[in-house]
This record gives structure tokens, sequence and C-alpha cells, in this order.
């Protein structure tokens, strides 16, 4: 098998903790899927080589919450300025019956080519949009697209038992709710078709129902969770998003959220939750005990004003957190940089918030890097997301040559603290070239925007 060296980095980010985040290594040597070696390296005969010179070196970004569909649901007027109760009726529940097959391969493909060229290797889906009688399978289109753009795919099969508020009689076909009988005989199907096991998987799918107990019954949760657990596939889902929620946990349920799982067996090292913007320090040390952990979407939150989850309280209770970019119509700019940009940013915000002056040691670039890389691939049971010998050869080569990255003292957090989007020189998956000097190969982006367009128009109408 003929290796690939990448030599000559200016700076590598291991995706790893403390002093082990930073090597003084100039290259790496991939022999096909994994990394061989990192250190000061010579080529060998015959080897292929892939200069890296003024290049930073990172993992593949491990994105763990999406939802591709609102890829063609950014900046709705009429959602733009709304929280996230409103919010869900303007613009996702508005909108969700305009989409076909074709309008959801174009919006999978324009997330996963903003995903891509910002770096990501790897993209968690929490696809909601089934109903009884679903016309096309988003499943297999979503997993073809992936395939074809060479990502690493999780499948969180969404869905709800229960109709959403506001529309219990006269439901719109596309807003019916399921069966628990049937969503977990579609996910056992999906399983069959789709997932691997193998800890370098491109292919995997999870039970996800969309909201407890919002869009399921209590009862239900159990069932959904043996369910997994009987299939060996993990459970995600959203929690704890905003203040609403919480209020309606202790009135109905006299439990919180975290308590409620627990009881229903959704905690555990195989379990993480979108969001969790408000949870007490209980909550944090039960999730941390149990293994379970979170997709910390922080610039969706900041943009709809749901809270800020606790992330660097939780990463220091031993909880895994990671990064996520969650949907495009609550996330305008669904890339992993911006988000890792917005996560080091926001938390030093907080921490000096009405009480003293002085948050900026909140969170280093080093601790987002490991949350949105090997913190992520750790959430989803990947050995990727860290560049040391055995690891998936998942890795971004960043090109710092633009002016905002001028000046740079430590260039090696620069894609991090300096935010914006560097150019990428490559980006391996497994070793594989999926983006080249920018450019993702095979994909015609004019004729992707064109299409964009048509199934925009379509989806405004």
């Amino acid at each position: 098998m003929t290796s690939t060296l990448i030599r000559n980095a200016a700076a590598i980010m291991t995706g790893l903790q403390g002093d082990a985040a930073r090597t003084d290594a100039t290259d790496i040597r991939i022999d096909g899927d994994r990394i061989r070696e990192v250190g000061r390296l010579s080529p060998l005969p015959g080897e292929t080589q892939v200069d890296a010179s003024g290049c930073v070196v990172y993992p593949g970004w491990v994105n763990t919450h999406h939802h591709l569909f609102q890829s063609m649901l950014k900046g709705v007027p009429a959602g733009i300025n709304s929280s996230l109760g409103d919010w869900l009726v303007q613009v996702t529940a508005r909108y969700r019956g305009r989409f076909d097959g074709e309008a959801l391969e174009v919006a999978a493909t324009v997330g996963i080519a903003e995903l891509l060229l910002s770096g990501c290797t790897t993209v968690a889906d929490h696809h909601y949009l089934y109903y009884p009688d679903m016309p096309f399978d988003g499943a297999r289109i979503l997993f073809d697209v992936a395939e074809r753009m060479g990502v690493r795919f999780v499948l969180c099969r969404g869905g709800m038992t229960k109709p959403q508020p506001g529309f219990e009689v006269d439901i719109p076909r596309e807003l019916r709710p399921e069966s628990a009988d049937a969503m977990i005989a579609d996910v056992a199907s999906l399983v069959q078709r789709y997932h691997d096991p193998d800890l370098l998987a491109m292919r995997r799918v999870a039970m996800a129902p969309t909201t407890p107990t919002y869009r399921v019954r209590p009862e239900e949760l159990r069932e959904m969770a043996r369910a997994a657990r009987s299939l060996g596939i993990r459970l995600h889902t959203h929690l704890s998003e905003n203040l609403d929620y919480l209020r309606f946990f202790r009135e109905v349920h006299d439990r919180t959220p975290i308590e409620f799982c627990d009881e229903h067996e959704w905690l555990g090292p195989d379990v993480w939750f979108a969001h969790l913007c408000h949870t007490g320090g209980d909550e944090i040390e039960r999730m941390a005990r149990t293994g379970t952990g979170i997709a910390h979407c922080p610039a969706s939150n900041c943009r709809l004003g749901s809270g800020i989850a606790q992330a660097p309280k939780m990463a220091a209770a031993g909880m895994k957190v990671s990064l996520a970019v969650d949907g495009a119509a609550s996330n305008e700019s669904a890339d992993m940089i911006s988000e890792a940009h917005t996560a080091w940013m926001v938390h030093r915000a907080v921490k000096g918030l009405g009480r003293f002056e002085g948050g900026g040691d909140a969170v280093t670039a080093e601790q987002v890097i490991h949350w949105g890389t090997r913190g992520g691939a750790d959430i989803l049971g990947l050995d990727a997301g860290s560049i040391e010998a055995g690891r998936a050869a998942d890795l971004a080569l960043y090109a710092l040559d633009e002016p905002r990255y001028m000046g740079l003292h430590d260039i090696g957090i620069g894609p991090v603290i300096s935010g914006g989007r560097p150019h990428l020189r490559c980006l391996m998956v497994g070793g594989k070239v999926v983006v080249r000097d920018d450019a993702i190969p095979g994909l015609d982006m004019a004729e992707l925007a064109a299409r964009s367009r048509k199934v925009l128009a379509r989806v405004m109408r």
C-alpha cells in the first residue's frame, strides 16, 4: 500500500487536550485510511507527498448536530427576529411541507459543501422531516449525497409521535405524527440498510426523536431507548434549549429534563443532547457521571436568544462536549469555523457578564478545537478527531494567506481566534482528498447555485 506524507506544516493542532493539544512535528504519514506516524519525517521511496508549507493542520471537524434540509431556509423574514417558540412555527413548521426529494437533495448538497469547505469531515444530521406515507426516501437521499461528497455521515433519525401544538385538528399532511412503532420499525430498517458499527464507519444511524416530551410521549421514550440499544446504535435529541422548556417540565412532569431522561433510560455513554442551554449543577454532574454528551450549538443559540450552554463547566465536570452548527435556518452561516470562533468568543462574554471584568480565560482556543474534533468523535464513537498514530486520516490543511491572518503571533490557533474561513489547501477523509485548493472535486458550484435558486423559488412560493 502506497503511503502519503504531509510535509512541512507550519503548525499542527492535534485535537487532544492539555499539553498534547500541540506538537512540534511538521509531518504526518498516512497509510490507507489511518495516520501511521506524526513527527519530523523523511519521504519514503515512491511515497505520495502533499506540501503543507505555510499551512496549519487540524483534525477534520466533527459536527454532531445539523438539520441539512434547513439549508434552503436561511434568513426567513417571518422568523429572523423571532425566539425559539415563534421561530419553530414561522419557519420549520410553515416550510417543511414544501420540501420534496429534489429540494432535500439540493439542500443537503449545499449544507455539506459549506461544511467541507470549512474543514468538516463528519456530519451528524438530525433529520426530522418525517410523516406517514412520505412521498420520498429522505434517508436514501442524505446517505447518497454524503457518499458522493465523501464525508462520514450519521443519520440521526428524528420524528414526532405527538402533533405540534396548534395543529391538533385538521393536521396538514407534513405535520402529522407517526406512531412510535412505525418510527422504531423504520430505524431498524435503516440500521439494516446503512449502519456500520466499525470505528472508521462512513455511515451510521442513531435513534433521535425530535424533543421529549413536546414531540414524543413519555412512555415511548423508554421503548425507543431499549430499541436503539438492542440495535447497537446511539441516542440523540434536543433538550433544555430554552426557559419555556424547563418551565414545561417542572409544571407537567415535576422534574428537571435531565432527571426525567434518567428515569426513562435516556442517559449514558451512548446518548448526546443538542443545546442544553439551561442546566443546573446537579444535572451536569449526573450527565458527567453517566457519560452523557452535548452537541454545543452556540451560534444558533445566540441567533435565537435561547441562552448558552455552560460548556466550560460541563467539560470541567468531565462531560463529553462537542460542537455543532445546528440548522442553517437558525444559523445562517452553518460552518464549523464560524461555530468554533463563536464558541471561543461567547463564553468569555458570559463569564464576565454583570459580575466582574475578566472573562478572557473562560475557554481556550485549544479547548474549542478539542470539542470540535476529538470531543465530537468520542460522542459519536468514531476513531477520528485527533492527529495521532492509529486515528483516522481525516485532516484539514489551512493556508492562512488572507490579510485576516497576517500578523498572527500564534498561527496554530488562527482559524479559531481570527474567524472567517481560511483557504483550504486540502481536506482528507480517510486519506482521500475531498477538497483541493478550496474546491470540491466533481462539484460544479455554479450549477449548484443555479439549482439552489430554482429550489428556493419553489420553497418560497
